[in-house]
C-alpha cells in the first residue's frame, strides 16, 4: 500500500484525505507541499480526517499527505528548562532569532536544539544491566535543575557500550543496550507520544502539602502535591496573578506554565515578567526552573488543543527524574473552545452549549495525569495540576467549570465582588472547597501543629455564620442583632482583612510560612475568645471592640517578620491585658462600676 495520501477537502484546521489505507490512527502526518504537521483523528475505508496544527491557508485539494510512521511526539532532553515553546514544542525564541515575528508554515517539528553541547557525567559502567527508566547520567541543565538522563521506558538490556564523561551534543550515542536480540542506541534525548501517559512503578497516596505561601490556600483550601485544582473566575478576577503567585512561591521544583489560547497581551505579560522574576528559594532567575508553553488565541486552534498534552508530557518527564512539578494551565476554557471549534468542523453532534459530548472525559484524562508516584527510575516525584477556568461572565454553571469541578480536588472560586473591592487573592471562602483535608491531616500535625486544622474549621465556621448574618443585616440593619452575633461580624472582618487578604507586593506579606500562618490564627482566635467572654459578661460590644487593638491585629501581617515568634506572644499579651482590664471595670451583670472613668 502507498504511504502517501491525497487531500480531498480543507475546512480550517480539519483536512480530509483519501488513499490512506496504510496510515494509522493518531499518526503524525505532513500535509501538502509545505508539509504542515497534522494528526490523524479518524480513518474509515481509506478516507482519513486529519487535524492540522498549522495555518492551512493555501492548502489545496490534490496535494499529498506524507506518513511519518509515529504518533505526535515531543523530544525530551536537556534544553527544555528555561525555554519558551508553542503548543507542539517548537522553540519560539529560536524562531524569532531567525528573523521572523511569525511562525512560518512548514517549519517542521523543530524542538530542543540537537546541536547544543552539554557536559555529561555518566553514572553507569559497561556490563551493567539497565532497566527501563534507569538513570545513567547527569547534565547540569540550569543553575537549579540537574537533568537526569534515563533509559527510555520501552527499552532495557545490558550496557554493551558506555561513553566516557565529556561534552556531547544530543545526537551523540551515550549507551548501547543489548537485550539479547537487538542492540539499542541511547542518546541524550528521547521521544514520547504526547497523548500517552508515561508509565510509573506505582502511584503513592496523596499525603504532602504543596506549600504556596498564600494563607487562604495553605490554611483554608490546601492543595496536595500530586493533586489537582481549578481556579475559575470571570474577567479581571485575578486568575493569572494567582497562578503567578503559585508559580513563584510554591515549593514545587519545576514550573510548567501553559498559556492555552490566552489573549496576546496576557501572554506577553507572562513572557516579559517570568524571565525577570527572581526565584525566592535560590536567588536565581525563576526561568531557571520554568518551562513556558505559549499558545495565544490567534495561533492555530488545533495547536491549542495539543498544548496541554505537550505540557503534561514534559512535566511527566521531569517527574520521572524525582522532581515535584506544578503545572499552570491558563486557561482550560480556551482549550475547550478549541475542542468545540474542531468538533463543529467535524460536524459532530453538539452537547451542552455546543461543546462536544466527550468534553468531560477529555478533561478527566488531562487531570488524571497528576499524581504522586514512584517512577521507573526509583525516584519519588509528583505532578500537581492547577487549571484556570474562564467562564463567560463568571457563570460557574457553564459546562467547562461544572465538568472540571467533578474531577479536581481543590476548587478555588474567584469572586468578582472581592476583586472589584481590591481583596486579593479574590478567592471566595463560601464557594471554594478542598477535598484534601483528610489526606493532609497527618502532614499538618507533623509539620505545623495538632491545632492547625481545628483552628481552620473554627475560622471557616465563623465566616459561614457571618455570611448568613449578613443576609439579615441587609434587610434590617446590624443594630437588631444581639452582641454575640455582632461580635462574629467584627471578628470576620479581622479574618477577611487581616488574614485572607494578602498583598503580593509587600515584603512581609507576599509569601507567608506555615508557622507564621498558624501563629496569626492563634492570635485571631485569642481575640475572639476573650471578646466573646467579655460579651457574655454583659459588656457592650462598643467597649469590646477596641479600635486600636483590632487595628493592630489586622496589621500584624505587615508588622511581624518571619521567624519573630516573640511578636505574636506580645499580641496575645496585649489582648489578655486589654480584656482583663475591661472585665475588671464591670460587675457580673455587665454594669460599669460607678467609680470607673469611661
Amino acid at each position: 500500500m502507498s504511504s502517501v495520501g491525497s487531500i480531498t477537502l480543507v475546512n480550517g484546521p480539519v483536512v480530509k484525505a483519501e488513499n490512506m489505507e496504510s496510515f494509522k490512527m493518531r499518526e503524525m502526518v505532513l500535509a501538502g507541499e509545505k508539509k504542515l504537521i497534522g494528526e490523524i483523528i479518524s480513518i474509515d475505508s481509506g478516507n482519513a480526517t486529519i487535524q492540522v496544527y498549522e495555518e492551512t491557508a493555501g492548502l489545496k485539494a490534490g496535494e499529498a499527505v506524507y506518513s511519518t510512521g509515529k504518533p505526535l511526539s515531543v523530544k525530551l532532553g536537556p534544553g527544555i528548562i528555561g525555554n519558551i515553546f508553542d503548543g507542539i514544542e517548537r522553540p519560539l525564541l529560536d524562531i524569532y532569532d531567525k528573523g521572523t515575528n511569525y511562525i512560518p508554515e512548514g517549519l517542521g517539528l523543530a524542538s530542543i536544539s540537537l546541536d547544543k553541547i552539554w557536559k555529561v557525567k555518566i553514572t553507569v559502567a559497561a556490563g551493567d544491566k539497565l532497566k527501563p527508566g534507569t538513570i545513567f547520567g547527569e547534565v547540569q541543565e540550569s543553575t537549579t535543575v540537574t537533568h537526569k538522563l534515563m533509559v527510555p521506558p520501552n527499552m532495557e538490556g545490558t550496557a554493551a557500550f558506555v561513553e566516557k564523561d565529556g561534552e556531547y551534543d544530543l545526537e551523540h550515542v551515550l549507551l548501547v543496550l543489548d537485550d539479547g536480540v537487538n542492540k539499542h542506541e541511547v542518546k541524550m534525548y528521547q521521544e514520547w507520544p504526547v497523548r500517552e501517559p508515561r508509565p510509573v512503578f506505582k502511584r503513592n497516596p496523596i499525603e504532602k502539602l504543596l506549600v504556596t505561601g498564600q494563607r487562604v490556600i495553605d490554611t483554608f483550601f490546601p492543595l496536595a502535591k500530586g493533586g489537582t485544582a481549578a481556579i475559575p473566575g470571570g474577567f479581571g478576577t485575578g486568575k493569572t496573578i494567582t497562578q503567578h503567585q503559585l508559580a513563584k512561591w510554591s515549593d514545587a521544583d519545576i514550573i510548567v506554565y501553559i498559556g492555552c489560547g490566552e489573549r496576546g497581551n496576557e501572554m506577553t505579560e507572562v513572557l516579559e515578567d517570568f524571565p525577570k522574576l527572581s526565584d525566592p528559594r535560590s536567588g536565581e532567575p525563576l526561568m531557571n526552573r520554568t518551562v513556558l508553553i505559549a499558545n495565544t488565541s490567534n495561533m492555530p486552534v488545533a495547536a491549542r488543543e495539543a498544548s496541554i498534552y505537550t505540557g503534561i508530557t514534559i512535566a511527566e518527564y521531569y517527574r520521572d527524574m524525582g522532581y515535584n512539578i506544578a503545572i499552570m494551565a491558563d486557561s482550560t476554557s480556551r482549550w475547550a473552545e478549541a475542542l468545540r471549534e474542531i468538533s463543529g468542523r467535524l460536524e459532530e453532534m453538539p452537547a451542552e452549549e455546543g461543546y462536544p459530548a466527550y468534553l468531560p472525559s477529555r478533561l478527566a484524562q488531562f487531570y488524571e495525569r497528576a499524581g504522586d508516584v514512584k517512577a521507573l527510575s526509583g525516584q519519588e516525584g509528583s505532578i500537581t495540576i492547577i487549571g484556570a477556568v474562564s467562564p463567560a461572565g463568571g457563570d460557574f454553571s457553564e459546562p467547562v467549570t461544572q465538568n472540571t469541578k467533578r474531577v479536581v480536588g481543590t476548587f478555588l472560586a474567584l469572586d468578582k465582588a472581592l476583586a472589584y473591592s481590591r481583596h486579593y487573592p479574590a478567592i471566595n471562602w463560601i464557594n471554594s472547597y478542598t477535598g484534601y483535608i483528610a489526606d493532609l491531616r497527618d502532614w499538618y500535625r507533623d509539620n505545623v501543629s495538632d491545632e492547625m486544622l481545628e483552628l481552620r474549621a473554627k475560622m471557616l465556621g465563623l465566616l459561614r455564620e457571618e455570611h448568613k448574618l449578613m443576609e439579615i443585616v441587609k434587610l434590617v440593619g446590624e443594630d437588631i442583632l444581639p452582641d454575640d452575633q455582632r461580635l462574629i461580624l467584627e471578628i470576620s472582618k479581622v479574618i477577611k482583612t487581616g488574614y485572607l487578604q494578602q498583598n503580593a507586593y509587600h515584603k512581609e506579606d507576599a509569601n507567608v510560612s506555615l508557622k507564621k500562618q498558624y501563629d496569626m490564627l492563634k492570635v485571631i482566635d485569642r481575640l475572639y475568645e476573650k471578646a466573646l467572654a467579655a460579651v457574655k459578661a454583659g459588656i457592650p460590644i462598643s467597649k469590646v471592640k477596641d479600635e486600636k487593638l483590632f487595628y493592630d491585629i489586622v496589621s500584624m501581617k505587615y508588622n511581624t517578620p518571619e521567624g519573630d515568634e516573640e511578636v505574636f506572644g506580645n499580641y496575645i499579651k496585649q489582648i489578655d491585658s486589654y480584656f482583663s482590664l475591661l472585665i475588671s471595670q464591670y460587675d457580673k451583670g455587665g454594669k460599669k462600676h460607678e467609680n470607673e472613668i469611661s
